[in-house]
């Protein structure tokens, strides 16, 4: 797939964050954990405007790190929902940051995280249909 194509389907990033020296980690790199944490965000916010209501992480169903984040680094994660079953959902996501002095973007981390959708008891919920655009 061409960079051309591969930002179409990445579309807008879901969120967008800078690391700080705090959140590096004895090799001056981004703790995993940090970047862990910003994928589970942004997969919970894409779970729950398609689930339409509150989700929970159930799993992490893989996670690859290619690439270290470093302080200084804007971080975009991009997300889309891949499957859809009666109450859950997977959610896949890419990380791509800009270094400080390199315009270019690097793949760091993807990965695929499970949400289910849940009722105001914290039970599952069935997740509704996609809404039709007419």
């Amino acid at each position: 797939m061409s960079e051309a194509a591969d930002k179409v389907e990445r579309g807008e990033p879901v969120i967008r964050s800078a690391p700080m020296p705090s959140d590096m980690n004895s090799n001056g790199d981004i703790f995993g954990g940090w970047v862990l944490s910003q994928m589970d965000i942004a997969g919970g916010i894409v779970a729950a405007r398609r689930s339409q209501g509150r989700t929970v992480t159930v799993a992490v169903d893989a996670m690859t790190f290619h690439q270290p984040i470093k302080v200084g680094d804007v971080v975009s994660i991009y997300a889309r929902v891949i499957r859809v079953g009666r109450s859950s959902m997977a959610v896949r996501m890419e990380t791509i940051v800009v270094r400080r002095l390199d315009p270019g973007e690097i793949k760091v981390t993807e990965g695929t995280f499970t949400y289910v959708a849940i009722d105001e008891n914290g039970r599952p919920r069935p997740v509704p249909p996609e809404a039709q655009v007419s």
